[in-house]
């Protein structure tokens, strides 16, 4: 967790840019674009300059600046034409390049102002669904392969719960709408990744409904509890790491066993949905591949 990246492999590069290794190199040596480190066994490596202009560079790229035109500017003006292109609304890529850099120097304003210029140009729901679902899926990645450490990924997670929580606070002061069932969200037991289904709150308040959020690690037991108070339930489930794939189906089994009834129903996804067999589910037992397909069924 201590081990703090402040340079970066050539792999680092091409895992956070999306622009390939083969292709950096070619950049450096025909247009020397980045100045690398070397070690005493020459391999190349770079810092947080680097990177930021490694991005930069890739933004311009991606709206149809050669690499050979790009190579000419002047340092100065490859920030300046990139504040350019962001000034027009299809920013996704850009924020998500910002919010990177913000991870990876633990930059708290830089998170703020890129939020705060997003916000001003769209609504959040399109800011979580446009960027930070992209981002977040990128992040996973990005630790999967030792790009990141847990301390980026948990810096800028808790950020976008912060985010996540102001406006769900907005959406729960308002007048419930719809009263035909209410919906329970919970975490497995030992699963600690909510942030999904942080977001799956936001959005059924947002359609009207009334919810008890219940987050992380929660018995199924406990889960009872809650029909002795409402009518109709649809409990709500987000697995990621947990149960294990090989205990999924007996997990299920045990939560339509114990809660299941004409008046309650149980919704389940997130990446482990895939290992659940569907041709033993009840009628009352939905699985869904995304939030758009959970959402779309509120």
């Amino acid at each position: 967790m201590n081990n703090i990246k402040s340079v970066f492999s050539i792999k680092d590069l091409e895992n956070l840019s999306g622009i390939k290794a083969h292709t950096i190199r070619i950049w450096e040596k025909r247009y020397d674009i980045l100045q690398p480190m070397r070690t005493d066994t020459n391999i190349r490596l770079y810092d947080l300059a680097s990177l930021q202009k490694l991005l930069n560079i890739t933004l311009l790229h991606d709206y149809g600046y050669k690499i050979s035109k790009i190579a000419t500017f002047p340092q100065e003006k490859i920030p300046f034409l990139v504040r350019e292109i962001i000034s027009t609304k299809n920013a996704k890529n850009h924020a998500i390049s910002a919010f990177k850099m913000a991870m990876m120097n633990f930059d708290q304003e830089l998170f703020f102002n890129t939020y705060n210029w997003l916000i001003a140009e769209k609504s959040f729901k399109e800011i979580f669904r446009q960027v930070f679902i992209p981002l977040m899926n990128e992040l996973g990645l990005l630790w999967q392969s030792d790009t990141i450490t847990p301390a980026h990924e948990h810096f800028v997670s808790y950020l976008i719960k912060q985010k996540l929580l102001v406006n769900t606070e907005k959406l729960q002061v308002l007048k419930q709408t719809k009263f035909d069932k209410v919906f329970v969200l919970s975490l497995p037991m030992n699963e600690i990744h909510e942030l999904g289904l942080m977001y799956l709150n936001y959005e059924i308040l947002l359609n009207g409904y009334k919810t008890i959020y219940l987050g992380e690690s929660m018995p199924i037991e406990n889960l009872k509890d809650l029909k002795k108070h409402f009518d109709s339930i649809v409990f709500v489930s987000y697995m990621t790491v947990q149960p294990d794939k090989d205990c999924i189906n007996e997990y299920v089994a045990k939560m339509t066993s114990e809660l299941v009834d004409n008046n309650t129903e149980l919704w389940f996804t997130g990446r482990l949905v895939e290992f659940i067999n569907k041709e033993a589910l009840s009628d009352k037992i939905s699985l869904f591949d995304s939030f758009s397909e959970l959402i779309d069924q509120i």
